[in-house]
């Protein structure tokens, strides 16, 4: 079996390192008002751009395989029913139609995102037990919208924060960025300790429904839900004591101590995000659970390693559930048992592939069921980059 050389030239593999760490006091989450389940997903799908009836089965194959059972959209307005229609997304006149714009979507994200970044972001600031005057930094992250000013301003104003509150935007970086994110925030708190740090990732990916009937389109229409994630992230030290180990400070969640990076090769087509005319065009090859298998065993052995830990002393891993064969990849090249990866599929299954703020999701569940330390953050995007993130 291949795998990546050992060591990695730089910048492939980047070590997290120990100076210190990042305390995550709170974790708030939010979903839109409706959802829908997965019959009536592919019900919709099928009536708004199958061009016959081989289309339409291989569109309701592909649906059921996902593992998904139900998702929210901001652009429902109650819960379907036998109707599966939406004024968004009419049906395709013709094999060339290709829906709405890519600026009638974009348009839809400044309108709605805001609202949904802010009840996460409420959630996760009440819970810290901060006042909103207290944060002095936002990050903010996605991929699925953009306009300025953007939900950053959004956030400040809707949360009364700070007008002198610092902004930095992670954006079109996939269903990793949520470690991308945390690798900011973690670099503000350690530059200044007197750092709090609100981190929110808003994913509207409903907006970019794909007509036509290439299966790559429909394996992403089939996946892809909205969601909201929010952290609101602290100092801590990161101080060793005589034996070696970190300070493990009392913290409502965990403290990040570590992020690492690794850009597989060669797969540079496996997995993409693009701007078309009418939506963002996401691929996701069938290359791409064979990549996993082929190097994450090896980066993670090592990064671990470097780390302190193994594989084996991994207590929860919160593995992005970009798909059931993404996980199913995960599990088999890190030799899990199925019990591992079960709360990423249990995310997976009640509210579908939410990008970035997924993980936040997992990490929520996580804290919820006093899953033990340390977990591992894993996700994966274009490139094909693997993220990681430690917290123990």
């Amino acid at each position: 079996m291949s795998t990546l050389p050992k060591p990695l030239p730089e910048p492939l593999v980047n070590h997290g390192r120990r100076e210190s760490t990042a305390s995550i006091l709170s974790i708030g989450t939010g979903v839109p008002q409706f959802q829908v389940d997965c019959r009536t997903s592919a019900k919709f799908a099928a009536q708004t751009s199958c061009v016959d009836e081989e289309h339409a089965r291989k569109v309701n194959v592909l649906y059921r395989r996902t593992g998904i059972e139900t998702r929210g959209s901001v652009l429902l307005e109650e819960t379907p029913g036998e109707d599966a229609t939406h004024e968004f997304y009419p049906p395709a006149v013709d094999i060339h139609d290709r829906g709405p714009s890519t600026k009638r979507r974009n348009d839809r994200f400044g309108a709605a995102a805001p609202d949904l970044a802010h009840r996460a972001a409420a959630a996760a600031l009440e819970s810290s037990g901060l006042a909103a005057d207290e944060i002095t930094h936002l990050v903010t992250v996605t991929c699925t919208g953009f306009n300025a000013p953007g939900i950053d301003i959004a956030l400040i104003d809707r949360l009364g924060l700070p007008r002198t509150t610092e902004r930095i935007q992670v954006g079109f970086m996939g269903c990793h960025a949520a470690i991308n994110g945390l690798r900011a925030a973690r670099g503000l708190v350690a530059a200044n300790p007197n750092a709090k740090v609100l981190l929110c990732c808003v994913e509207l990916c409903s907006l970019h429904f794909q007509y036509g009937d290439d299966t790559d389109l429909i394996v992403s229409n089939a996946l892809f839900a909205d969601g909201a994630g929010a952290m609101v992230i602290q100092h801590g030290s990161g101080a060793a004591d005589e034996l070696g180990a970190l300070d493990r400070s009392e913290t409502a969640v965990g403290s990040v101590v570590a992020t690492g990076s690794c850009l597989v090769p060669e797969s540079r087509d496996a997995m993409t995000w693009r701007i078309g005319d009418h939506g963002y065009l996401m691929t996701l090859s069938a290359q791409v659970p064979g990549l996993i298998e082929q190097h994450l065993e090896s980066f993670l052995t090592d990064w671990l390693a470097a780390q302190g830990e193994s594989i084996e002393s991994v207590g929860g891993w919160a593995a992005h559930p970009g798909g059931s064969r993404i996980l199913s990849s995960v599990e088999s090249a890190l030799k899990l048992d199925s019990e591992a990866l079960r709360i990423s599929r249990s995310v997976l299954a009640n509210h579908g592939n939410m990008s970035s703020a997924t993980m936040l999701f997992i990490l929520q569940k996580f804290a919820e069921a006093a899953v033990p330390k340390p977990w591992l953050m894993l996700g994966f995007g274009p490139g094909l980059e693997i993220e990681v993130a430690l917290i123990r």
